[in-house]
Formats: structure tokens, C-alpha cells, sequence
């Protein structure tokens, strides 16, 4: 028989010793978890063949584990799996423990009337009687908005502020010599040579490199 949650999705960690489940809340994705019912057939002593997996993991989920938790050990989840092995009397059980388990679980989660969704008690508006997914709550909003704000000004203020006060050459001379960066000095920080301008005896103009005048084309000395 397959198992319908009222909720969207759920898990099976039922095992030959009893049976367990975890409801997934709609809206977040975390569940609760159910309260451990002990078989009786596992109290009578009946062991079954073929358990493979699942002889030893009672001890894993035995006693209640209750409230609303955030995922799911690696491991306790038996989804999936159609149980071969066990006997009709375990399976009887195990309808009736579901059936527990829902009526137990329904009591932490809210019916959104709007979207149908089965939201946990986090989830849930109590002031328009909706899930948060429909009606977000206002102080959560407002905190939110404040901050986006709180954000957006900082970094417009920090776009506003001068925050380097020195000198940014756009290009760097080069040595007339050697050719290579010559630093800011007097002189070539690699060859030594003057970077002092040289004077056009022919124009008269200045020239900072080259061997010929930029302005008439003579030869400088």
C-alpha cells in the first residue's frame, strides 16, 4: 500500500522494531518528526528474514525525537523502500502508525487557505491566517527593507568620499638612453643618464627624448 501525507512530502524511518516519520513542511523544507511507536510484533519476539538494512536501525530512531528539525541524519531515511520481508501483521501496524503519525503531526502545521500549502508553525502568519509565502509578515519586511536601505546608503556614501588625496601620473617617462622606465627623478633610475629636456639649438624648442627635434626635425645635440 502507498502512503499519502497531507503534506506535499514526507519520510519513512520505519523499521521491524516500529515506526517513525518525518512530515516536510511546505514552505521551508523542514520536518517534524513523529513520536516512535514500538511493533508488536517486534515486542513478541517475531524476527523476520531478509531485513537486510534494517536489523539495528531501531536503535537510531528509538524514543522521540519531536519538534521541527532542520534536514535528516545521513542514513535514517527508508523512502523508497516497499519493506519485503516483513510480515502482514507489521504492515497492518504500520498503516495504523501512519495514521498516528498524521493526526499527530497536523497539530504543527497550518492549512494555508490561499495556496493550499502545509506550512509549520515558523511559516505561518497568525494575523491574516495565512503562510508568510502569501503574506510575508510586516515587521520581517520592514526590518528587511531597512537594511537594503541601510546598505544602499553606506555604499553611495562611500561612492561620495574622497578617499585618495595624491597624484596619478598618466604615463611614465621613458630614459632617452636606455630606453627603460626612468622613474621620477632627475635622472634614469637604471642607466643613470640626465632626463633633464633638451633645447632645439636650431627652434628652440624642448624635447624630453629622441635624437631629432619633434618640432623642426634637426638633429639635437
Amino acid at each position: 500500500m502507498t502512503l499519502q501525507s497531507f503534506t506535499s512530502n514526507f519520510q519513512d524511518h520505519s523499521t521491524e522494531a516500529g515506526f517513525q516519520f518525518t512530515f516536510i513542511c511546505d514552505q521551508c523544507q523542514e520536518g517534524y518528526n513523529t513520536n516512535f511507536v514500538e511493533s508488536s510484533t517486534y515486542k513478541k519476539g517475531r524476527f523476520f528474514k531478509n531485513l537486510g538494512g534494517f536489523v539495528g536501525a531501531a536503535s537510531s530512531v528509538a524514543g522521540n525525537l519531536g519538534g521541527v528539525t532542520r534536514g535528516l541524519e545521513k542514513g535514517s531515511s527508508v523512502i523508497g523502500n516497499n519493506f519485503n520481508g516483513m510480515s502482514p501483521q507489521w504492515h497492518q501496524e504500520h498503516e495504523k502508525a501512519f495514521a498516528l503519525a498524521q493526526n499527530e503531526a497536523k497539530g504543527h502545521f497550518f492549512r494555508c487557505p490561499r495556496c493550499k500549502k502545509y506550512v509549520c508553525e515558523n511559516d505561518w502568519n497568525e494575523e491574516p491566517s495565512l503562510c508568510i509565502g502569501c503574506a510575508p509578515r510586516e515587521s520581517v519586511e520592514v526590518a528587511a527593507a531597512r537594511a537594503d536601505k541601510m546598505m544602499q546608503d553606506i555604499k553611495e556614501k562611500a561612492s561620495a568620499t574622497q578617499v585618495f588625496t595624491g597624484e596619478i601620473n598618466a604615463r611614465q617617462a621613458l630614459c632617452p638612453l636606455c630606453k627603460k622606465p626612468a622613474g621620477e627623478g632627475k635622472f634614469c633610475s637604471n642607466c643613470g643618464a640626465s632626463l633633464a629636456k633638451r633645447r632645439c639649438e636650431h627652434c628652440g624648442a624642448e624635447n624630453s627624448s629622441g635624437s631629432f627635434c619633434s618640432e623642426c626635425g634637426q638633429k639635437l645635440a
